[in-house]
């Protein structure tokens, strides 16, 4: 045998054992949050047309996913995200009335990234999606929900950001800034690489006022509070209503009980292109990004031919366990498994003793002894 062939690709690996258990667990547990909302299952395809993704995430992003060709010709991929695929089936399938459409998910996605720096290419995501509802109130379901799955995981120690996209946008357009610019501008921003930024707007001939509203998005971040301050350094309507939207959606959000993980932070912003409102990410301690996303994108059913807002979030449940293991949560036990061996002529009597012990639940191997005694 080739001994590469035991070996996994770079940025992907083999899950088993107890960690597979664990991921087991920790899935239903997320699962179950949402089913409480009354979130109903879906399943999208593994791989899908190139046009479903290519328009909704940076240029960037577009070059790093998995593409491949079939018989006719067309340019397939591999998903990198879900969010794309499961509005194109909503708009197929779903919005014959006026009524919200509640959708939750599970699945591997992929993204063929160069910068692998210990992330994979990859991972398990799952989330949800409240469509056709542009409510404050909608958008506070879903963070709230986002909030009690990742505790019923069993975390305990994390905060949620939350922004709106349309505060930067709308100074962008007050600036008068492109498109082109923006979508530079808006990576450079969203990686927190404010030099970068700096020098796209001096290069641009952003006027000097602008460039110290865009720059000052980063010092937005904290409590409540700072939104008071945001709202005093614009003048334009977009971003004021963004602004109001997120006070809104804090008061929201105290109803639910769920204040103490809620801090904002205006320089949020995605590398994907659809999203259009508030925005949200969660962090905690152990692991070097965002565990869980989200954000309202009320723009992109309409590329599918049914317009309708939208808001979801997604948990990337390889972080979520990274997180989970090196802050040394215990999870709940897996169930040991009860190990019957037989010879050949206790075969009936030995399964009919397993046969009763798995209808009372437990989990039973049945084996034949190995010559020279029990397994």
């Amino acid at each position: 045998m080739n001994r590469e062939l035991v070996h996994t690709p770079e940025g992907v690996r083999d899950i088993y054992g107890k960690e597979c258990a664990d991921r087991q667990v920790v899935q239903n547990q997320v699962h179950e949050a949402m089913k409480r909302f009354g979130y109903e299952d879906i399943n999208t395809p593994t791989f899908e047309f190139f046009d479903v993704f290519a328009e909704e995430i940076s240029a960037t992003s577009a070059r790093e996913l998995y593409k491949f060709f079939d018989k006719e010709g067309n340019t397939l991929v591999l998903r990198p995200d879900f969010t794309p695929s499961v509005a194109r089936c909503v708009s197929k399938y779903f919005l014959e009335d006026d009524q919200p459409v509640r959708i939750c998910y599970s699945g591997n996605t992929f993204m063929n990234t160069t910068r692998l720096q210990g992330k994979l290419r990859e991972y398990m995501q799952m989330g949800a999606e409240l469509m056709n509802d542009d409510s404050v109130q909608a958008d506070a379901e879903m963070i709230s929900m986002m909030i009690q799955a990742l505790s019923g995981s069993g975390l305990a120690e994390f905060q949620v950001s939350v922004g709106d996209a349309d505060y930067y946008k709308g100074i962008c357009e007050e600036a008068g800034i492109d498109e082109e610019t923006e979508a530079e501008l808006r990576e450079q921003i969203a990686g927190k690489n404010y030099f970068a930024a700096e020098k796209i707007l001096v290069d641009r001939n952003v006027p000097e006022k602008y460039r110290d509203m865009l720059l000052k998005v980063s010092e937005y971040v904290g409590s409540v509070d700072e939104l008071e301050k945001a709202v005093s350094q614009v003048e334009n309507s977009r971003s004021r209503q963004a602004v109001a939207r997120l006070q809104e959606l804090y008061r929201v959000l105290t109803m639910y009980g769920v204040e103490k993980y809620i801090s904002f932070d205006l320089s949020m912003l995605s590398q994907y292109n659809y999203y259009t409102g508030v925005i949200f990410k969660a962090y905690t301690y152990g692991v070097g990004d965002a565990i869980a996303k989200g954000g309202r994108y009320d723009d992109l059913l309409s590329k599918f031919g049914r317009p309708a807002p939208a808001i979801g979030f997604m948990i990337v449940i390889d972080d979520l366990m990274s997180a989970l293991y090196r802050q040394k949560i215990e999870l709940p036990g897996v169930q040991e498994r009860v190990i019957i061996t037989y010879e050949p002529e206790e075969y009936a009597q030995a399964l009919q003793k397993a046969q009763d012990l798995r209808d009372a639940g437990r989990y039973v191997v049945l084996q034949k002894k190995k010559l020279g005694g029990a397994v």
